[in-house]
């Protein structure tokens, strides 16, 4: 016999053949039993989720932080000629975050100033809502995963202790493996599929934040062509 070092870092005494041990993925979760597949088809369906939502979210923030440099070039040329309605259609026609905005501020001239900065305000906030559809969702998931593995890893020792209960005490790591693995495999998922959902969390949080501020700073442009004397 000699000791031979494997692939996995175990070291395996063998009568003269070299044994390699493995363990896919598939494996892994195989061995955790039903508890743990059941844990890691709930985390899976959750980071189906947070992935959709990311990439559904970046598709419409990306869109709507797409204003035309000339937009509101056009807008005041026809605020300034008096073409109210040339500058609603323009607005329409765009159809974006910010020309809302300003299409709506539009559709108020006339009014008192106040009046406008007020409705522009609440389409902002109706916007806002809009470009955080969902998002909320990441956030709850990057929570409640890492919480759904622990919850895997507390059922995986619990099954654990249960073994080791019915084998009287002696300690057998084979009769152990089923709930360690349970433990450790929806740990693991339960923490990848958090990282996951809370860095798309944070990224979209930021497009969304540089977004509201294009929409501020036009907003502000577009008032401040409102009260310059005539």
């Amino acid at each position: 016999m000699f000791l031979n070092t494997v692939q996995d870092g175990t070291e395996l005494i063998t009568d003269g053949e070299s044994v390699e041990k493995t363990l896919s993925i598939i494996e892994l979760i195989k061995s955790g039993g039903p508890a743990g597949q059941i844990i890691i088809l709930i985390l899976f369906v959750l980071l189906i989720v947070a992935s959709y939502i990311y990439f559904e979210r970046l598709f419409a923030i990306k869109s709507a932080s797409k204003v035309d440099v000339n937009f509101m070039n056009q807008i005041k040329d026809y605020i300034t000629n008096g073409k109210i309605d040339s500058a609603q259609v323009l607005c329409a026609q765009v159809n974006s975050p910010v020309s809302r905005l300003i299409g709506k501020g539009i559709s108020r001239i006339g009014k008192p100033l106040e009046d406008i900065n007020t409705a522009i305000e609440n389409a902002g906030k109706l916007e806002v809502y809009g470009l955080e559809k969902n998002v909320s969702v990441l956030a709850t998931i990057s929570g409640a995963a890492p919480m759904i593995g622990f919850l895997g890893t507390v059922i995986g020792m619990i099954l654990a202790i249960f073994e080791l209960s019915n084998a009287g005490g002696q300690i057998d790591i084979e009769l152990l493996s089923s709930g360690l693995y349970t433990a450790m495999t929806t740990t693991v998922a339960g923490l990848i599929v958090g990282i996951v959902a809370y860095i798309s969390f944070n990224h979209l949080v930021v497009r969304t934040n540089k977004v509201i501020h294009l929409m501020e700073a036009h907003s502000v442009e577009f008032l401040d062509l409102l009260n310059e004397p005539v």
